[in-house]
Protein backbone atom coordinates (compact mmCIF):
# COMPACT_ATOMS: atom_id res chain seq x y z
CA UNK A 1 0.00 0.00 0.00
CA UNK A 2 1.39 3.43 -0.91
CA UNK A 3 1.63 6.14 1.72
CA UNK A 4 -1.11 8.06 -0.10
CA UNK A 5 -3.35 4.98 0.11
CA UNK A 6 -2.67 4.75 3.85
CA UNK A 7 -3.47 8.45 4.30
CA UNK A 8 -6.76 8.03 2.42
CA UNK A 9 -7.58 4.92 4.48
CA UNK A 10 -7.12 6.78 7.77
CA UNK A 11 -10.38 7.76 9.42
CA UNK A 12 -11.37 9.20 12.78
CA UNK A 13 -12.84 6.09 14.37
CA UNK A 14 -15.42 6.62 17.09
CA UNK A 15 -16.82 3.09 17.40
CA UNK A 16 -14.54 0.26 18.48
CA UNK A 17 -14.98 -3.50 18.73
CA UNK A 18 -14.38 -3.87 22.46
CA UNK A 19 -13.87 -7.64 22.16
CA UNK A 20 -10.97 -7.48 19.72
CA UNK A 21 -7.47 -6.87 21.07
CA UNK A 22 -4.49 -5.26 19.38
CA UNK A 23 -1.51 -7.60 19.34
CA UNK A 24 1.61 -6.59 21.24
CA UNK A 25 3.51 -6.74 17.93
CA UNK A 26 1.10 -4.28 16.27
CA UNK A 27 1.15 -1.96 19.29
CA UNK A 28 4.95 -2.01 19.20
CA UNK A 29 4.94 -1.20 15.46
CA UNK A 30 2.63 1.76 16.12
CA UNK A 31 4.82 3.07 18.94
CA UNK A 32 7.96 2.52 16.84
CA UNK A 33 6.44 4.66 14.08
CA UNK A 34 6.14 7.48 16.60
CA UNK A 35 9.65 6.93 17.93
CA UNK A 36 11.26 7.50 14.53
CA UNK A 37 9.41 10.77 13.88
CA UNK A 38 11.45 13.97 13.48
CA UNK A 39 11.66 16.52 16.26
CA UNK A 40 13.11 20.00 16.65
CA UNK A 41 16.85 19.84 17.33
CA UNK A 42 16.30 16.05 17.54
CA UNK A 43 15.26 16.56 21.16
CA UNK A 44 12.73 13.72 21.05
CA UNK A 45 11.07 15.33 24.05
CA UNK A 46 8.02 13.10 23.88
CA UNK A 47 6.83 10.61 26.45
CA UNK A 48 3.95 8.29 25.63
CA UNK A 49 1.75 6.75 28.27
CA UNK A 50 -0.16 3.75 26.89
CA UNK A 51 -3.36 3.15 28.86
CA UNK A 52 -4.93 -0.30 28.38
CA UNK A 53 -6.49 -0.85 31.81
CA UNK A 54 -10.27 -0.95 31.28
CA UNK A 55 -11.09 0.78 34.58
CA UNK A 56 -8.66 3.62 33.84
CA UNK A 57 -10.10 4.02 30.33
CA UNK A 58 -13.60 4.29 31.83
CA UNK A 59 -12.34 6.89 34.33
CA UNK A 60 -10.89 8.92 31.48
CA UNK A 61 -14.26 9.30 29.72
CA UNK A 62 -15.55 12.18 31.89
CA UNK A 63 -12.08 13.75 31.85
CA UNK A 64 -12.40 13.74 28.05
CA UNK A 65 -15.75 15.55 27.95
CA UNK A 66 -17.69 12.27 27.98
CA UNK A 67 -16.29 11.02 24.70
CA UNK A 68 -17.51 7.41 24.63
CA UNK A 69 -14.74 6.12 22.31
CA UNK A 70 -12.15 6.77 25.03
CA UNK A 71 -13.80 4.11 27.18
CA UNK A 72 -14.36 1.70 24.29
CA UNK A 73 -10.88 1.87 22.76
CA UNK A 74 -8.44 -0.99 23.25
CA UNK A 75 -5.89 1.60 24.36
CA UNK A 76 -5.32 5.33 24.62
CA UNK A 77 -1.90 6.81 23.98
CA UNK A 78 -1.29 9.99 25.97
CA UNK A 79 1.34 12.22 24.33
CA UNK A 80 3.26 14.16 26.98
CA UNK A 81 6.41 16.18 27.53
CA UNK A 82 8.35 17.47 30.49
CA UNK A 83 10.61 19.53 28.20
CA UNK A 84 8.37 22.48 27.41
CA UNK A 85 10.79 25.42 27.45
CA UNK A 86 12.21 25.32 23.93
CA UNK A 87 10.49 27.79 21.62
CA UNK A 88 11.38 27.44 17.95
CA UNK A 89 12.52 30.50 15.99
CA UNK A 90 9.02 30.70 14.49
CA UNK A 91 7.59 31.29 17.98
CA UNK A 92 5.93 27.90 18.44
CA UNK A 93 6.72 25.63 21.39
CA UNK A 94 8.61 22.68 19.91
CA UNK A 95 7.08 20.00 22.12
CA UNK A 96 3.52 20.53 20.88
CA UNK A 97 4.56 20.30 17.23
CA UNK A 98 6.91 17.37 17.81
CA UNK A 99 4.39 15.30 19.73
CA UNK A 100 1.74 16.00 17.07
CA UNK A 101 4.12 14.79 14.35
CA UNK A 102 4.97 11.66 16.33
CA UNK A 103 1.34 10.85 17.05
CA UNK A 104 0.46 11.30 13.39
CA UNK A 105 3.17 8.80 12.47
CA UNK A 106 1.40 6.42 14.86
CA UNK A 107 -1.97 7.18 13.25
CA UNK A 108 -0.65 6.28 9.80
CA UNK A 109 0.96 3.04 11.01
CA UNK A 110 -2.28 2.09 12.75
CA UNK A 111 -4.23 2.74 9.55
CA UNK A 112 -1.85 0.53 7.58
CA UNK A 113 -2.52 -2.23 10.15
CA UNK A 114 -6.30 -1.75 9.90
CA UNK A 115 -6.46 -0.29 13.41
CA UNK A 116 -8.65 2.71 14.05
CA UNK A 117 -7.59 5.88 15.82
CA UNK A 118 -9.06 9.20 16.81
CA UNK A 119 -7.29 12.32 18.01
CA UNK A 120 -8.57 13.44 21.40
CA UNK A 121 -7.92 17.09 22.07
CA UNK A 122 -11.01 17.76 24.14
CA UNK A 123 -9.86 16.79 27.62
CA UNK A 124 -9.30 18.37 30.99
CA UNK A 125 -5.56 18.09 31.50
CA UNK A 126 -5.72 18.33 35.29
CA UNK A 127 -8.24 15.49 35.52
CA UNK A 128 -6.30 13.24 33.14
CA UNK A 129 -3.10 13.90 35.10
CA UNK A 130 -4.82 12.98 38.35
CA UNK A 131 -6.25 9.73 36.98
CA UNK A 132 -2.95 8.64 35.42
CA UNK A 133 -0.56 9.99 38.10
CA UNK A 134 1.15 12.33 35.65
CA UNK A 135 3.42 14.84 37.44
CA UNK A 136 2.47 18.53 37.53
CA UNK A 137 5.49 19.60 35.43
CA UNK A 138 4.44 17.35 32.52
CA UNK A 139 2.15 18.72 29.80
CA UNK A 140 -0.30 16.54 27.91
CA UNK A 141 -0.46 17.61 24.28
CA UNK A 142 -2.94 15.14 22.89
CA UNK A 143 -4.45 11.72 23.33
CA UNK A 144 -4.99 9.06 20.71
CA UNK A 145 -7.53 6.25 20.89
CA UNK A 146 -6.58 2.91 19.34
CA UNK A 147 -8.80 -0.04 18.59
CA UNK A 148 -10.31 -2.25 15.96
CA UNK A 149 -13.17 -0.36 14.35
CA UNK A 150 -16.65 -1.86 14.34
CA UNK A 151 -16.53 -1.62 10.55
CA UNK A 152 -13.67 -1.83 8.06
CA UNK A 153 -11.80 1.45 7.70
CA UNK A 154 -12.60 1.44 3.97
CA UNK A 155 -16.32 1.54 4.77
CA UNK A 156 -16.27 4.44 7.21
CA UNK A 157 -17.73 7.55 5.62
CA UNK A 158 -15.14 10.23 5.02
CA UNK A 159 -15.83 13.84 5.73
CA UNK A 160 -15.38 16.14 2.79
CA UNK A 161 -12.14 17.99 2.30
CA UNK A 162 -11.63 21.42 0.80
CA UNK A 163 -10.21 21.66 -2.70
CA UNK A 164 -6.52 22.57 -3.03
CA UNK A 165 -7.42 25.92 -4.59
CA UNK A 166 -9.21 26.81 -1.33
CA UNK A 167 -6.19 26.15 0.87
CA UNK A 168 -3.10 26.76 -1.27
CA UNK A 169 -1.63 29.88 -2.82
CA UNK A 170 1.81 30.33 -4.32
CA UNK A 171 4.62 32.80 -3.70
CA UNK A 172 2.52 35.45 -1.92
CA UNK A 173 -0.61 35.41 0.21
CA UNK A 174 -3.60 35.65 -2.13
CA UNK A 175 -6.60 34.29 -0.28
Amino acid sequence: MSIMDVMKLRKSVRAFNTEKKISDADLTRILEAGRIAPSAKNMQEWKFLVVKDRSLLKQLVPACKDQRPVGEAYAVIVGCSDMTDYIMTCGQPAYTVDIAISLEHMVLMAAELGIGTCWIGAFYEDRVKEILNIPANVRIVNMLTLGHPTQDLKNIVTTTRKELKEIVCYDKWSF
